[in-house]
């Protein structure tokens, strides 16, 4: 069963929605009690491992989480965001560019639409974004580019993302 769950630690703030299948291996690892170990507490964890101990990779740390899931983490003290999505994009993550061209993301597509009208895409699956980290990436080939190919119909200004030497990783549905 997925779960949504909040929290913020040390100006950190995580919005998680899933389940990791490994939170026990990983609570130990990152030195979290596993009876009160929670998965959006254990991302708030790898996220700072990542931050603190540079150049740890954000890719090696995803790359560690097991599960369905997608995230969305605001450093405050680094004004950072960290967004991500399990590969097989099995929990619906949306994203997209409001009017006054910021990005939105959000699990309900309908809600995006009111705000980022035709400039809106599922987000990829496998890949992650990261302002801090150089825009959006793919964790599980981090060498390879992700590039967006222009949707082909007019109506919708959205793209198809895809990994370097791979198939398509998403694309627009309506």
């Amino acid at each position: 069963m997925l779960t949504r769950s909040f929290a913020a630690k040390d100006e950190v703030f995580c919005l998680f929605e899933g389940v990791l299948d490994n939170l026990g291996r990983l609570s130990q690892q990152h030195g979290l009690s596993t009876k009160g170990a929670n998965e959006v507490l254990l991302v708030i964890e790898a996220y700072k491992t990542l931050r603190d101990r540079a150049p740890y990779p954000a890719s090696f740390m995803l790359a560690q989480l097991t599960g369905s899931y997608a995230f969305v983490l605001f450093d405050k003290s680094t004004n950072s965001l960290l967004v991500a999505s399990d590969p097989e994009g099995k929990v619906p993550l949306f994203w997209g560019i409001t009017a006054d061209g910021c990005v939105a993301f959000s699990d309900d597509i309908d809600m995006l639409k009111g705000s980022c009208g035709k400039s809106l895409a599922p987000f990829p699956q496998g890949c992650f974004y990261s302002n801090a980290l150089g825009g959006l990436k793919c964790y599980e080939n981090p060498k390879h580019k992700v590039t967006a190919v222009p949707a082909d119909e007019e109506e919708i200004c959205g793209a198809t993302f895809k990994v370097e030497g791979s198939t398509v990783l998403t694309a627009l549905h309506f």
